[in-house]
C-alpha cells in the first residue's frame, strides 16, 4: 500500500506522525547499538547509558526524577499496571473511583473489577465535560484504594483537576492515578509540585513511534509489577528494553519541551480558526468547554446527520479525522463521553473530532473549512431529518421523554 498521497492530517489525539529527528536518533539501535543493555560487555553498557538519557529526557518534559520514570509498551499497560498495582498492594480496600468519560484503558477494566467484587464509582461531568467535584468528593471513603482519571479528555479535550484532585486524595490517604497521554507534549508539567501518584503518558501520541509508553511512580509509593520477569526497569517492568523506541521516545520528549509554546500559541489559534470556519456552518455545536481544552482539540457536532458519513466523504477529500461516536454496523450507539455530558442525539450521531499538531498548517486549516460545507450539505440532503434548510418537522425517532434514542434504540 503506498502512503505517498498528500493527506491534510487531523487526527493526532489518535496517533501522530514520527518526528524525523525522532527516527534519526532511534536509527543506530536497529543497527550497530543492538546491545542488550542488561549485558556486561562494552555494546550493552553503551545501550544502557542511551536508556539511563532517554528517562532524564522523558524526566524533564514530567517534572519529575529519572528513577520515577517505568518504560512500558503504551498508555494502556500504564494505565492497567496502576490500576492493578494499587489493589495489589492495598488488599484491605476494595474500592475505585473514575469517571464517566474514561478512555477504555481504564472503562474497560470496571465490569471486570466489579466481577471480581469490588466496587467501582464513576462520577459524572457536567454539559461542557468539566467534572462534577462535589460528587468526586462524595465518592472518596475510606475503602477507596485508587482514584483514576484521564488528565485531558481524548474526544472533546476537556481538561480535569487533576492536581487539586490529587491533593484532595492524598488528604485522605488516597493513590491518584491520572492518564496524561493527550496532555503530554501540548501543556506544562511539573509534578514535583502535584500530590499524584502515578502517571500514563504514550509515545505516539507526542511523536515518537507506537509501542512504547511511561508509567510514573512516584518515590515512596508501593508498587507491584504488572509485568513480571527479570530485573528491567529497576525489578518494576520485566522484559528486555525496547532500546531503539526508549531512546526514540526521549528525543520526543526533547522536542515536546522546546515545542509547547508554539504548541500553545500557534497551533492553538490554528485550532480556533479552524473551529470558527466550521461552526459558520448552521446547526453545529463545539462539544467540551472552550476555556478548558487542550490547546490543539475540537469536537464539533453536525446535527441531523452520520459522523461517519462526513468521515467517508473527508476520507475522499484527503482528509484524516475522526468520530465522536462509536458506531458499529449492528449499532448506532454514539459516544458514551457525549452521552455522559447530556448531548442531544441529534448532535452526538454528527460529532466529529479534528486535533491538531505542530506539523500542521494554516493553508491547511483554510482547505478543510472549505471542504466541510458542502459535504455536510450534501448529507442533510439525504437525511430523513432534515427538509429543505432545517430540520424536518417531526423528529420524533430522535428523542423522547426519557431520553432514550429510538434509531440507536439506547
Amino acid at each position: 500500500m503506498s502512503y505517498e498521497k498528500k493527506l491534510i492530517y487531523f487526527d493526532n489525539n489518535a496517533t501522530t506522525v514520527t518526528a524525523p529527528e525522532v527516527a534519526e536518533a532511534m536509527r543506530p539501535f536497529f543497527g550497530p547499538g543492538y546491545g542488550n543493555p542488561s549485558s556486561m560487555y562494552p555494546l550493552g553498557g553503551e545501550a544502557a547509558a542511551e536508556i539511563r538519557k532517554a528517562r532524564e529526557k522523558v524526566a524533564a518534559l514530567l517534572g519529575c526524577e529519572p528513577r520515577e520514570v517505568i518504560f512500558t509498551s503504551c498508555g494502556t499497560e500504564s494505565d492497567n499496571t496502576a490500576i492493578w498495582s494499587a489493589l495489589r498492594t492495598q488488599p484491605e480496600r476494595r474500592h475505585i473511583v473514575t469517571s464517566r468519560v474514561e478512555h477504555p484503558a481504564v472503562m474497560n477494566n470496571v465490569p471486570l473489577l466489579r466481577k471480581l467484587g469490588y466496587q467501582v464509582t464513576e462520577v459524572g461531568v457536567d454539559e461542557k465535560g468539566d467534572l462534577l467535584w462535589d460528587q468526586f468528593l462524595e465518592a472518596l471513603t475510606p475503602d477507596t484504594a485508587l482514584a483514576a482519571f484521564l488528565w485531558a479528555n481524548n474526544e472533546t479535550g476537556t481538561i480535569f483537576p487533576v492536581e487539586k484532585m490529587a491533593e484532595a486524595c492524598a488528604e485522605r490517604g488516597i493513590l491518584f492515578h491520572t492518564d496524561a497521554v493527550q496532555v503530554a507534549g501540548k501543556m506544562p508539567i511539573d509534578l514535583s509540585k502535584t500530590k499524584i501518584d502515578l502517571l500514563a503518558l504514550s509515545g505516539h501520541k507526542l511523536h515518537a513511534p507506537k509501542g512504547i509508553g511511561v508509567l510514573y511512580l512516584r518515590r515512596g509509593v508501593k508498587f507491584s509489577p504488572f509485568m513480571v520477569g527479570g530485573h528491567q526497569e529497576s525489578g518494576r517492568r520485566g522484559g528486555t528494553e525496547n532500546v531503539p523506541y526508549i531512546v526514540g521516545l526521549g528525543r520526543a520528549c526533547e522536542l515536546a519541551l522546546e515545542r509547547l509554546d508554539d504548541e500553545n500559541s500557534r497551533v492553538r489559534a490554528l485550532r480556533d480558526r479552524l473551529e470558527a470556519g466550521l461552526t459558520a456552518v448552521p446547526y453545529t455545536r463545539i462539544n467540551g468547554n472552550p476555556a478548558n481544552r487542550v490547546p490543539n482539540t475540537t469536537n464539533i457536532s453536525f446535527e441531523y446527520i452520520e459522523g461517519e458519513a462526513i468521515l467517508l466523504h473527508l476520507a475522499a477529500a484527503g482528509i484524516c479525522a475522526s468520530s465522536g461516536s462509536a458506531c458499529t454496523s449492528g449499532s448506532l450507539e454514539p459516544s458514551h463521553v457525549l452521552r455522559a455530558m447530556g448531548v442531544p442525539f441529534t448532535a452526538a450521531h454528527g460529532s466529529i473530532r479534528l486535533s491538531l499538531s505542530v506539523y500542521n498548517t494554516a493553508e491547511e486549516v483554510d482547505y478543510v473549512i472549505r471542504a466541510f460545507p458542502p459535504i455536510i450539505a450534501k448529507l442533510r440532503e439525504m437525511s430523513p431529518f432534515w427538509k429543505g434548510d432545517g430540520p424536518a418537522e417531526d423528529n420524533s425517532m430522535l428523542t423522547c421523554e426519557t431520553g432514550a434514542c429510538q434509531v440507536c434504540n439506547t
